[in-house]
């Protein structure tokens, strides 16, 4: 028995030994095809990056949104966990026949607490088998690959409960209650001789062994690469969700023309901690599943943006390297991505002729995100889809010159007009002369009259020169005299915000909006601002601070809701209407404010508000952001209405939302539903206004 017991020694030692080098390989590689990236910066907040990890990884908050699958994982992340001390027992028991982990007095119950986390793992395989083969989820995908991990995890438990039935048997022990499962099975095998049942113990012990390791080396190297890489992406993510990075356009005069090019075309220019993103992948179709491109017919998957551009990278990773994907090589000859050392320039070679932009991704599939962010607050790894996207997007637009014919319309009309539909910039202006009862001062007019102002009120281009947007903007105007507010306008000097331009991938415009409206900003003293578009305030707050400027940036319906909470503005008409509200992405998942429209809804009397099944964080888009406003939905279902189907369910007769893009959209999808008689479409703000301002202001607003 010493014999074997050293050559199970020695044997343990070996295979131990190669499958952590196996996994240090795989690690080892997976990073070098990271560096390959341009190096990332981020802030160094690391209290709020811990506590994110603690919310996120170690809550499991984000997967808990699905409350079924997040269960699922739950039992499995804090079982697998709590399983690794049952585990190293199980080792100490076939090293140290005899032994076990020096609990003391407290080893009984441990073995019972081990024994009930072994039974609720193997009910999550069960369950989740269920889920993914029986039930079939449409985001999941089936095949052996998809669900090896069940079958890894359910072997390791299931060799640890029967090993420790046959340790039972061999060594002569009595049955347990501490052991409920192992005692059941010793007592079915209890007629096994000592030295039979010592065999079966080992056998169960190696292939407890065996597997825990082969499943080391496979975690890395597969989809599950998010065990290591999501704490990773988590701590890494965006402090500001979805704010787009700027592009140095400081080009060094000796630098070649054909080299010089801005955005993503090859996949070594996205930066690490993107990289990052491509390998925590979970694949789970959270993204895909809630994705408004998807879910109405377009081309555009989210998780097969990701998949796609990491199979991309570990395969260019191992040509450019020459570091082999795979480990063991042996194993994975003939598996796409394992390429061999010594043919890695040629392999180089072959990968270059490879595009990430028409080969890997389709310009169908960049130009169809209308970046509302669903698929980054559904990701349980805090994966930035729309960064990439936009990434790309701009190596479209910017290196190749390729952009939708519609989308190169509206950004040559903003370039030579300051908004996308092309009309005279010198009537900016104009729509306040359809209520001359309302004090709309500009800028200008304030200083010939020696005056200050607290706000600039910026209109944007949809409230300036949109017919229906421009009510919008006069009721909130009237609703700030009502209150007295003081606030101005630029008038013919407001430009576009620039946020059209950015998300369709057109940075360089973008960047010198921004320079002309910072120093028109600066000019005129500006320290506040507020508007009804929820695309500039996110711009102003989020993203103009990256060229030097900063100020108080409010959306109308933050301010309204001040006012109204301060009794400023007084509801007091009764709107006996049944209403829901549209979130807008760039007001809610992008910057969180969800309450303060609906508190103003709820303020005004006789006004009942449901809501949508799909309603504040799970909220479906319009359709109209990422520049898609302005161009046409031809492929699949048009999401707005797909949206306005969704408003319907509810049997209101209202639909209200705080952004006139998202109006617009509602709009004329109750026009394309032939419901706009039934169902009215309005601007919270002009709700309130109803409801505050006296029956002859009411009608000029």
């Amino acid at each position: 028995m010493d014999t074997l017991l050293l050559i199970n020694w020695l044997a343990f030692i070996a295979i131990v030994a190669y499958g952590v080098y196996l996994f240090a390989k795989v690690i080892a590689t997976r990073v070098s095809y990271i560096k390959l990236g341009k190096k990332s910066e981020f802030d160094r907040d690391f209290k709020k990056r811990f506590r994110r990890i603690g919310k996120i990884v170690f809550g499991q908050s984000k997967l808990l949104k699905d409350k079924k699958s997040g269960t699922i994982h739950v039992m499995m992340f804090y079982g697998f966990l709590l399983v690794q001390f049952g585990a190293i027992d199980m080792f100490v028991k076939g090293l140290a026949p005899g032994s076990h982990l020096p609990f003391g007095f407290l080893y009984p119950g441990f073995t019972f607490f081990q024994e009930l986390v072994t039974l609720m793992i193997l009910v999550a395989v069960v369950w989740a088998f269920y889920r993914r083969y029986i039930e079939k989820l449409v985001r999941l995908k089936r095949g052996f690959k998809a669900g090896l991990v069940l079958l890894f995890i359910g072997t390791l438990m299931l060799s640890v409960l029967l090993g420790n039935g046959m340790a039972i048997v061999w060594h002569g022990e009595g049955l347990t209650w501490t052991e409920p499962v192992a005692s059941l099975i010793a007592y079915l095998f209890s007629w096994l001789p000592g030295t039979a049942a010592a065999v079966l113990f080992y056998v169960f012990w190696w292939i407890h062994t065996i597997t825990i390791l082969a499943f080391l080396v496979y975690v890395p190297q597969s989809k599950h690469a998010h065990l290591i890489a999501a704490p990773i992406n988590v701590f890494l993510s965006k402090s500001v969700p979805g704010k787009l990075e700027p592009i140095n356009f400081d080009i060094a005069d000796e630098a070649d023309e054909e080299d010089i090019s801005f955005g993503v075309g090859k996949v070594e220019d996205f930066e690490q901690h993107q990289m990052i993103d491509f390998y925590a992948c979970v694949e789970c179709g959270r993204c895909t599943d809630v994705c408004p491109a998807s879910g109405t017919g377009k081309m555009l998957s989210p998780m097969d943006i990701m998949i796609k551009v990491r199979d991309h990278l570990t395969e260019k990773g191992a040509a450019v390297t020459g570091k082999s994907a795979w480990v063991p090589e042996y194993a994975f000859s003939n598996t796409k991505g394992n390429l061999a050392a010594a043919g890695a320039n040629e392999a180089a070679a072959g990968k270059e002729s490879v595009s990430l932009i028409g080969d890997v991704i389709t310009q169908e599939e960049l130009e169809g995100c209308t970046t509302c962010r669903a698929c980054e607050d559904a990701c349980p790894v805090m994966n930035e889809h729309v960064g990439t996207i936009i990434d790309m997007r701009r190596y479209l637009v910017m290196t190749e010159g390729k952009m939708d014919q519609d989308a190169q319309r509206a950004v040559m009309n903003i370039e030579r007009q300051g908004n996308p539909w092309g009309l005279s910039k010198k009537d900016r202006i104009n729509w306040r002369e359809q209520d001359e009862d309302a004090y709309i001062p500009t800028v200008k007019e304030l200083k010939k009259e020696d005056k200050d102002f607290e706000y600039l009120f910026w209109v944007s281009s949809m409230g300036s020169f949109d017919n229906r947007s421009q009510k919008i903007a006069l009721a909130f105007a009237k609703l700030m005299n009502q209150a007295g507010i003081s606030f101005a306008i630029l008038g013919n000097k407001e430009q576009n915000s620039g946020d059209t331009a950015r998300r369709i991938g057109n940075e360089f415009l973008f960047q010198e909006i921004a320079e002309k409206n910072i120093k028109e900003f600066e000019k005129n003293n500006v320290t506040k601002i507020v508007t009804i578009d929820p695309h500039a305030y996110n711009i102003f707050k989020n993203e103009y601070p990256d060229f030097g400027f900063e100020a108080e940036v409010y959306h109308h319906t933050q301010m309204l809701y001040d006012l109204v909470m301060n009794d400023k503005l007084n509801p007091q008409r009764d709107i006996n209407q049944k209403l829901t509200y549209h979130d807008s992405c760039y007001l809610g998942r992008y910057n969180g404010v969800y309450d303060p429209p609906r508190e103003i809804l709820k303020s005004i009397p006789g006004l009942e508000l449901v809501e949508m099944e799909r309603s504040r964080e799970n909220g479906m888009c319009c359709g109209a952001g990422g520049g898609l406003m302005w161009t046409e939905d031809t492929t699949g279902n048009r999401i707005n209405v797909a949206r306005t189907e969704q408003a319907m369910e509810t049997e209101s007769t209202m639909i209200s939302s705080a952004c006139p893009f998202c109006l617009t959209m509602m709009s004329d999808g109750t026009k394309a539903k032939e419901v706009e008689e039934d169902i009215s479409t309005m601007d919270v703000a002009e709700i309130l206004a109803l409801s505050v301002l006296t029956e002859d202001e009411e009608k000029t607003a």
